[in-house]
């Protein structure tokens, strides 16, 4: 009797080990932090249509943890008080190789390239002419508006740190430099410049002129940290995959947003998707990846 109450204990103790890191697993909230957004009541005006939508395909509660900056961020990660971040290019390669966190959804984002533009009068007709000139660029980090143009440079034959005078400004004062002649160039995502060229008055299409481009470039990506289950990241991958339209219209909800017109969610994204912005990170003398560009 003694030796079946044994195996009878012996046998419940492996059921309990079996099942309570699932159901707790299951029952814990998964904490969500989105990195170029700051505070709370802009997560929800952002992002809380989107995030009732995944809870309720999840079956789980998904709660926002607002961070301040991206370096909070990479703690939050590293402490392990988030779980998921969604992030640009730029800022994933930083995460990968300070947390080993991984890649889980692409949220792509249709025409998001980078142009350098030039008045057309000007004379510059490549990039080799802007040597010695001043060219606008966005804040610095930006995958689209300071890495970019700066590669973009680079991938043309001149050395963007030496051959030419940086200016770092905001879109709009760029596109105010650019018209009153105070830069040759200005580098920024293509669907601002056609945007802010949309909506000119004192100025045609005909007046402006790309004189290169670069390729489209990786998606923002929500990344998982080291130390959520894999059972959750596959089943958060799943939801993405069989509800994408709905939570695709529940992200346009907000007005930020609006960049994401037209995307898809690619659940097939690969860390070396993002290998070109590590050359941009080479380009600018970060070859560790181990920060970010203050």
């Amino acid at each position: 009797m003694n030796g079946l109450k044994k195996i009878v204990s012996m046998c419940v103790l492996a059921l309990v080990t079996m099942v309570l890191p699932i159901q707790a697993t299951a029952n814990d909230k998964i904490r969500l932090a989105v990195t170029d957004i700051e505070g709370l009541e802009m997560l929800q005006r952002e992002f809380g249509a989107f995030r009732d939508i995944l809870s309720k395909n999840l079956g789980q509660e998904v709660e926002f943890f607002p961070v301040p900056n991206r370096t909070a961020a990479v703690e939050a990660v590293r402490s392990e008080n988030v779980d998921f971040v969604l992030t640009g290019p730029a800022e994933y390669v930083v995460f990968k190789t300070l947390t080993g966190a991984t890649p889980v959804i692409g949220f792509s984002r249709p025409d998001y390239y980078c142009s350098v533009v030039v008045l057309s009068n000007s004379g510059i007709n490549s990039i080799a002419d802007l040597k010695g000139k001043k060219v606008a660029i966005g804040g610095v980090g930006s995958t689209s508006k300071h890495l970019a143009p700066l590669q973009i440079m680079a991938d043309n034959g001149l050395d963007p740190l030496k051959d030419v005078e940086i200016m770092h400004t905001s879109v709009d004062l760029g596109w105010l430099g650019l018209k009153r002649g105070d830069v040759a160039g200005w580098g920024m995502t293509t669907d601002k410049f056609l945007k802010l060229r949309g909506k000119e008055k004192d100025f045609q299409p005909g007046d402006f002129k790309v004189i290169a481009r670069g390729p489209d470039l990786p998606n923002d990506v929500l990344l998982a940290a080291p130390h959520v289950d894999k059972s959750i990241v596959n089943k958060v991958k799943e939801v993405f995959v069989e509800h994408s339209d709905e939570l695709v219209q529940a992200i346009l909800k907000g007005e930020d947003n609006k960049k994401y017109t037209g995307m898809r969610f690619l659940p097939g994204v690969q860390d070396s998707d993002y290998n070109y912005v590590r050359s941009m990170y080479i380009t600018i003398g970060y070859p560790k990846f181990a920060g970010f560009v203050e």
